[in-house]
């Protein structure tokens, strides 16, 4: 089992900036992804950006302005996001990709973080 904790969200004002951390702990082999999906009110979650070993994906509404990395160490995931826009504004959960034992990977979620941007 996988146990995520996030950390970072707030209200900021449009231009502002943010970075959202998200540790992973708990039983497993590895981790092969991880990464941010967001929801806003009344919209499905989608993708905001992740990261693997050797490569990084962004959505193309926060390419540019957003920045993922990974602390391969604390199992932990942060995404910077600058130049905020009011339409950033929603949950952000934190995605996680692990082997949790020889053949056999899950997914797990975190809790969320509420980013509000105000215009």
């Amino acid at each position: 089992q996988v146990q995520l904790v996030e950390s970072g969200g707030g209200l900021v004002q449009t231009g502002g900036s943010l970075r959202l951390s998200c540790a992973a702990s708990g039983r497993f082999f590895s981790i092969n992804s991880m990464g941010w999906y967001r929801q806003a009110p009344g919209k499905q979650r989608e993708l905001v950006a992740t990261i693997t070993s050797d490569n990084t994906d962004y959505a193309d509404s926060v390419t540019g302005r957003f920045t993922i990395s990974r602390d391969n160490a604390k199992n932990t995931v942060y995404l910077q996001m600058n130049s905020l826009k009011p339409e950033d504004t929603a949950v952000y959960y934190c995605h996680v990709r692990a082997t949790i034992r020889t053949g056999v990977w899950s997914h797990y979620w975190g809790q969320g973080t509420q980013v509000t941007v105000s215009s």
